[in-house]
């Protein structure tokens, strides 16, 4: 493993190290030629096909972040604006998760969410997108078990493992455009609704 895979203990809460033999190298963290040449600098494009999200970083070159996809970021796609970020995340569960589980209703928005820290779904930093001003309810975020990267979940937006999440909050600024490109493996999720 890559050394910035391990563990982080400079946070308000230790990062654990991701474990040798878990995850695929074709996901993890690297530099890569930029496979979006038209799309400006600072730019997320994030191909859930691939498990991919790519930060431009030049005309040439990109950053790739292997991700996973919860079952809704399959059906949902277009351009986005990342309106800010946060580290170590409230998560605040929707009422349509509360509705199918309702052991999350004390995580509710009226109850004031989780707080940030382990075992809060948001893992360390989250990254809020939003279309024409409104929130979109869609996030890039941490928490993504080093098991489960590159593989479809069963909840969730686009989980980033936490060093890896740590790096992109570090990198990007409020303000940026985010483009979900649409997938081909909607049809397979549909029953997780």
């Amino acid at each position: 493993m890559p050394a910035h895979y391990g563990a982080i203990l400079t946070e308000p809460f230790p990062v654990p190290a991701v474990p040798d033999g878990v995850v695929d190298p074709k996901l993890w963290r690297t530099e890569v030629a930029n496979p979006f040449p038209f799309e400006k600098p600072g730019t997320l494009i994030v191909d859930p096909d691939a498990a991919y999200l790519h930060l431009i970083t030049s005309h040439d070159r990109a950053l790739r972040y292997g991700v996973s996809v919860g079952a809704a970021g399959y059906g949902w796609n277009g351009d986005a604006v990342m309106q800010f970020r946060r580290k170590w995340p409230v998560w605040k569960a929707p009422d349509s998760m509360i509705e199918r589980r309702p052991e999350f209703a004390p995580y509710s928005v009226a109850n004031g969410g989780m707080p940030g820290g382990p075992g809060n779904p948001l893992g360390a930093r989250a990254l809020y997108l939003f279309q024409n001003k409104q929130d979109t309810l869609y996030r890039i975020h941490g928490a993504c078990e080093p098991k489960y990267l590159g593989q479809a979940v069963s909840s969730g937006c686009i989980r980033l493992l936490d060093q890896d999440v740590i790096d992109l909050h570090d990198r990007v600024q409020d303000g940026a455009k985010v483009i979900v490109l649409a997938s081909t493996r909607y049809g397979e999720f549909e029953a997780l609704y």
